[in-house]
């Protein structure tokens, strides 16, 4: 069985293991013999598109697939009001925890300590304990490609990215986005407007009007919602969204978009839970493992586009094309690139906050 438990009854049932079994609606997934309880906590609602909607579909495939495995999940937890409800969810029996969100690191960290019997898995952060992993995908991979078609395709040779907060996930995509628009068109410049929000969608929209207004002609973003996107459909330009399939809000502007697919990374790590297999580990691995890679098309997109796109995605599953190569990161450890990554390439405009 699958519960969605609710925001406000996971905080108010601390302490009691009952009140979360209680909370929430349910939907019928799996058997009621489950061998392993698994629990997802997302930042935001799931709705229909984003980041929590992305991991959520991984959940639910996750869900489907075995009939030995219950799930939960709470959605719109802000980072402040987490820690309760891991602690919550560890209080209820539940052998692993997902933490969705970077900003969950030290809250989780936090419980993890309390809790050595539990399971927490934390995504994006760099913090791992005895009790708890940390997992990410190599989505710069996507970005590149995604950036590969906007240098294609762009006129004006300036392209919007509309950014959340300035730390090295997001600054690495930024990077890698403009990396591939760089190797296929070396005039390219990449303008950034930062939100500092993972979802607001008003800030979104006026970040991008501010972006349209300077002569950009493909929009990229890197926050839940797909704000920017129909910015860029209104403006009709050009535009590649994040997390999930966008088409319907780009229309006809459409690229493509990096999308994950959570299920690669959650189906393994429950099963090694369920054989007793588990252990800490720092999962960050990229397209040939099938965490991530980049959408369908858009209907407009040119055939020499798609085509040129479609040879670079072969080389980088195949190991033959190094998104990093020639640029000053060429050569970096796999740490630096995933918590030290400060600075921009040289066709970012500006520099990060």
């Amino acid at each position: 069985m699958t519960r969605q438990v609710s925001r406000r009854e996971a905080i108010a049932g601390i302490g009691s293991a009952a009140a979360l079994g209680l909370a929430g609606c349910s939907e019928s997934v799996s058997s009621s013999d489950a061998e392993v309880s698994a629990a997802w906590v997302y930042n935001s609602e799931i709705g229909d598109l984003g980041w929590s909607w992305a991991h959520n579909e991984g959940r639910k495939a996750v869900a489907d697939e075995n009939d030995w495995l219950d799930t939960q999940y709470t959605e719109a937890v802000a980072p402040e009001e987490s820690e309760q409800v891991f602690r919550q969810y560890a209080n209820s029996g539940v052998d692993i925890i997902f933490g969705c969100t970077f900003g969950y690191q030290d809250p989780m960290a936090t419980v993890a300590e309390e809790y050595p019997d539990v399971y927490f898995e934390h995504n994006t952060g760099y913090t791992t304990k005895e009790n708890m992993g940390r997992y990410m995908g190599r989505i710069y991979e996507a970005r590149y490609l995604a950036g590969q078609a906007a240098g294609m395709l762009t006129e004006t040779d300036t392209l919007g990215y509309v950014a959340a907060f300035p730390i090295a996930e997001v600054v690495r995509g930024i990077n890698a986005y403009t990396l591939g628009a760089a190797s296929v068109n070396d005039s390219v410049t990449t303008k950034v407007r930062w939100t500092n929000s993972w979802f607001d969608p008003p800030s979104e929209s006026e970040a991008a009007g501010a972006l349209l207004d300077e002569n950009v002609d493909v929009m990229a973003q890197h926050q839940d919602s797909p704000a920017a996107l129909t910015e860029a459909a209104n403006a009709d330009i050009w535009a590649t969204g994040y997390d999930a399939p966008m088409q319907e809000q780009a229309g006809d502007n459409y690229l493509t978009s990096p999308i994950w697919h959570w299920e690669e990374f959650y189906g393994p790590t429950i099963e090694a839970v369920r054989d007793g297999e588990w252990e800490a580990d720092a999962y960050w691995e990229g397209m040939d493992s099938g965490i991530c890679d980049i959408d369908d098309w858009g209907p407009e997109v040119p055939q020499d586009v798609k085509d040129e796109v479609n040879a670079s995605r072969e080389e980088i599953i195949n190991d033959n094309l190094d998104v990093w190569a020639g640029s000053k990161f060429e050569g970096e450890s796999d740490e630096f690139l995933f918590q030290e990554m400060g600075s921009y390439v040289e066709n970012v405009e500006g520099e990060v906050p």
